[in-house]
């Protein structure tokens, strides 16, 4: 039959049923066989002829027909699984119900009343074998569906390479098959790597599709404050049920790891060859996220026990076997092809830049960010091999990148938050930290100023771009920032004079009084860069003349913070002054200087771009936990028993996160609970301010680099980093404090931030078919740029 006449005749199904007001009886084969028999319809066809205001018709009109078109969807899924696919006929059906699932779930989702349509059991579905026909055995729809797609997507022939000569007919050798010899791709456990199959890579496609629909349930609940809730589609299929779990799973994470979008290493080979691995590959990382949406803990017991952890003991509560199986990797080989396969990805857009659309510019790294996320998160082995070598600073060098490319453009702000929190969970390493001092040279074109130094100035001069000239959604990300710089500053041996003066001019910028005055925790930028400061000092004092120096130029800076006026009368007047100066930091004075060649300016987002909300993120006291750094290198909670946290009569050290309700106490709400700034709140914080190690440092050396400047009648700055880089101050500084390590800690208000932003994503991408375009989602709200 001719395309033109199936869709026809597959049009003229569709509006039958939406016009027929009397239930179509299931056993009504010649009406049912209309939708998948003989169509060979795309799924762009199927999205074109069954709009959405007839699904809903039929919803709201004739609902035992939309259950009967369902129910009969899923059982000829199930069939094509029993049966094995031989025929071209099976496979077109299998495709065909696949498609048109894909397009009616999210409708069945958005209606609360539909919602457990597909946990009901449906008479006649049996759980056990052919003969059971009793009602206690049936399965629920859903479990049907998602163990039908399990099977299907390790069909021989139809999914997967045939290892047989001749083909298999007996259904009994499909249920024999062992689905571990038929993953997809090398990689992680497993060695061979098969012939690429395009007809294979398109129908696994068309089968992720509909998997990653049924998973998307999530999108049409409101976001929980209580993370508990488990998305029931996600629980049965990564569970014991699916017996193809586990090759599944590594098929996924292999597919992802091993895509090559270089084509070959030949240049512009993408435009020569059109790539049918990538929307495999993008579906794959998709499902594979949502796959491990797993709220509570990390599965582990701790970072040592990854592989036996799971063994002993199952832990409380339903089991995500993809989570089990993530958190058990453990070889080095397995490490070492995630991580290249990660960075290689990530690093994509960025080779884009040397010759431009020499390589096939991929789309989908906000969710190899994720899966990253993940897998550090889950496997605290693979983050320890991350930070065992330099091979970080390629997962690094990209995420500053798309920070930097992002800063400026609102519908990007979720891809800032999770390059944020990724580099802030590395930061609470040592191993991070020591990594960053290697040489930067591999010169990415970023519009940043350019300097000569490590990978430790490049994190800071990108930190202080966003912060001066991101967009202002990014604010509540500046805490995050700081405590990053605040994490690595003990271990960092030599930063350049450019991210010196950077670092001094945000200070300069966070302790104007206008600032300072603004907003209750304003004053938390100040402790941070002053510990930065202190850390280096006291740590990596030999090594840092460019930074002594800059402290030394900039010295008035500390002293009016030592003197910074309590009285109401000043409060009141740095606070006119803001009227002025709407400005979050002034820019003029940040010596931007020369900004690499090739590079572009940030750019906001398009008009009319969507972006999907995100749940505000944690403040920095619940999203971290704080540590003592030992003797020994070992990390020591300092965090109080929960029952106990005591507000008052906490040491300098604790002052970030210290006294908050006590600064709510002492600052004056006025009748618009309007919050402003009083006498008593400023002292409680300004005692506080670490900054005897910076004033004894300036009365030791401030004489001494004077004496030089007026013996030798100098004005230049080399002669006086020479006499401060042999210079030394043993014995004349403060006992060195303690290093505080600020550790990401998971909880409730993350992963549920991590949910939003995830699912907003894979909304926002999967634009062809338009999935749950218009749809009434309410995990996220889209909104036009």
């Amino acid at each position: 039959m001719g395309s033109a006449d199936s869709k026809l005749n597959f049009r003229k199904a569709v509006i039958q049923l939406t016009t027929k007001t009397q239930p179509v009886e299931a056993t009504d084969d010649a009406f049912w066989d209309q939708f998948w028999a003989d169509t060979a319809t795309s799924v762009q066809d199927v999205f074109a002829l069954v709009p959405a205001a007839e699904i809903r018709a039929v919803r709201e009109e004739s609902p035992s027909n939309l259950a009967t078109l369902c129910y009969k969807a899923v059982e000829k899924l199930v069939q094509g699984a029993e049966s094995g696919c031989h025929s071209e006929k099976e496979k077109q059906i299998v495709l065909n119900c696949s498609r048109l699932l894909t397009r009616v779930l999210p409708y069945i989702f958005e209606d609360p009343d539909w919602r457990g349509f597909f946990w009901s059991t449906v008479p006649g579905a049996g759980r056990g074998a052919q003969g059971e026909d009793d009602e206690e055995n049936a399965r629920p729809l859903a479990e049907s569906l998602l163990l039908a797609v399990a099977d299907l997507l390790f069909c021989p022939d139809f999914t997967v390479q045939s290892h047989r000569r001749s083909t298999v007919d007996s259904a009994e050798d499909i249920h024999s098959l062992d689905s571990c010899e038929y993953i997809w791709e090398a990689g992680v456990g497993f060695a061979h790597s098969p012939q690429p199959n395009y007809n294979h890579d398109m129908n696994r496609m068309e089968l992720l599709k509909l998997l990653l629909t049924c998973f998307s349930e999530a999108m049409y609940l409101p976001p929980a404050p209580d993370s508990s809730s488990v998305n029931p589609w996600v629980q049965f299929f990564c569970s014991t049920e699916n017996r193809h779990a586990l090759p599944l799973f590594t098929s996924l994470l292999n597919t992802v790891c091993a895509y090559d979008p270089v084509g070959y290493g030949i240049p512009y080979n993408h435009l020569l060859f059109s790539d049918h691995r990538e929307p495999l590959v993008e579906e794959a990382a998709q499902v594979l996220i949502v796959s491990l949406d797993h709220d509570g803990a990390t599965p582990t017991v701790d970072g040592t026990t990854t592989g036996t952890a799971m063994d002993d003991a199952d832990p409380p509560g339903p089991e995500n076997l993809f989570v089990n199986y993530l958190s058990r990797i453990h070889r080095e080989e397995d490490f070492q092809f995630i991580l290249k396969g990660i960075a290689r990805l990530l690093s994509n857009p960025l080779l884009q830049t040397y010759l431009p659309n020499s390589t096939k510019k991929i789309q989908f790294h906000q969710e190899l960010l994720v899966l990253f996320w993940k897998l550090c998160d889950f496997n605290k082995k693979f983050l320890f091999f991350v930070l065992k070598s330099s091979d970080v600073l390629d997962i690094l060098v990209p995420i500053l990148h798309f920070l930097n490319d992002a800063r400026a453009d609102q519908s990007r702000v979720g891809l800032m938050h999770i390059g944020v929190f990724i580099l802030l969970l590395l930061s609470g390493e040592r191993n991070f930290g020591v990594r960053l001092n290697k040489p930067y040279s591999v010169r990415v074109p970023m519009d940043i100023p350019v300097f000569t130094g490590t990978h430790a100035d490049l994190l800071i001069v990108v930190f202080h771009k966003i912060i001066t000239s991101g967009h202002q959604r990014l604010q509540p990300l500046f805490d995050c920032l700081l405590t990053i710089v605040v994490n690595v500053s003990p271990y960092l041996k030599s930063l350049s004079m450019v991210a010196a003066n950077k670092l001094l001019h945000l200070l300069e910028a966070f302790s104007t009084t206008w600032f300072l005055f603004s907003a209750a925790q304003n004053h938390h930028l100040v402790f941070f860069l002053l510990e930065v400061f202190n850390n280096i000092i006291q740590y990596q004092f030999d090594g840092n003349s460019n930074l002594v120096y800059a402290i030394i130029r900039k010295r008035s800076v500390f002293h009016q913070l030592a003197n910074l006026p309590t009285d109401p009368p000043t409060i009141h007047k740095a606070l006119q002054r803001r009227r002025r100066a709407p400005e979050t930091l002034s820019r003029t004075s940040s010596q931007e200087g020369v900004s690499m060649e090739g590079s572009h300016p940030a750019a906001p987002a398009e008009p009319g771009t969507l972006k999907a909300s995100l749940v505000a993120t944690p403040g920095i006291e619940k999203l971290t936990e704080k540590s003592q750094v030992s003797e020994d290198g070992t990390l020591r909670s300092l965090e109080p028993a929960p029952q106990q946290s005591s507000a008052e009569g906490s040491p300098a050290s604790e002052e970030p996160s210290q006294a908050w309700r006590e600064q709510r106490r002492l600052s004056s709400a006025s009748a618009g609970g309007q919050w402003s700034p009083t006498s008593e709140w400023v002292l409680s914080w300004k005692s506080k301010l670490p900054l005897q190690t910076i004033m004894r440092l300036l009365q030791v050396l401030v004489p001494q680099v004077e004496k030089i400047c007026i013996d030798k009648g100098l004005t230049d700055e080399s002669e006086i980093l020479r006499f401060l880089q042999h210079g030394t101050l043993v014995g004349l500084l403060p006992v060195p404090h303690p290093i505080l390590i600020r550790k990401y800690q998971a909880n409730s208000g993350t992963a549920m931030w991590f949910r939003t932003y995830m699912w907003g994503v894979i909304y926002l991408r999967n634009v062809d078919p338009p999935v749950w375009y218009d749809t009434d989602v309410k995990l996220f709200e889209i909104q036009r740029v």
